[in-house]
């Protein structure tokens, strides 16, 4: 873990959050009787970004980009951007005031339209590479935690 690699990932983070707020305010009008704005400005457009930038970004992909560019991009400004932490609120909130109906559908949703977002991106940077790569998470944290013990 190098000291530029944790100030990309920081300024990442940073920049990240700051979109999650103005998101948050644009999308608050949607968000009366339903977390819209989390489900789908956040959680759903963070899942796609994350899943077409890390397989488009690949070593062997069409665009490969330096480890530190996939911190800065990754870990820092989809990690401030895309959190759960707003939705686990939020289902509890939901949950609390007995609203168990749209507690149920704010869970479904967030899963199902974030993985198929995230499977989106990943299929859309695949076929901009012009070939299929095998992308799983096991390897992606394996690649994150080598840069960071480095």
């Amino acid at each position: 873990m190098s000291f530029a690699s944790c100030l990309l990932v920081m300024l990442g983070g940073a920049l990240g959050t700051l979109a999650r707020y103005v998101m948050t305010m644009l999308t608050a009008p949607l968000s009366r009787m339903m977390p819209w704005g989390t489900i789908v400005g956040i959680n759903v457009v963070g899942s796609f970004i994350i899943g077409f930038f890390s397989t488009l970004t690949l070593a062997d992909g069409r665009y490969p980009v330096s480890d530190n560019t996939r911190l800065f991009v990754m870990m820092g400004l989809c990690g401030g951007y895309t959190t759960f932490s707003s939705f686990s609120l939020q289902t509890l909130d939901l949950l609390r005031s007995e609203a168990w109906g749209r507690a149920l559908a704010n869970v479904t949703l967030s899963v199902l339209l974030c993985i198929s977002a995230v499977s989106l991106g990943h299929l859309l940077a695949t076929h901009l590479n012009g070939q299929y790569v095998q992308l799983t998470q096991a390897a992606e944290q394996s690649d994150m935690e080598g840069e960071m013990e480095g």
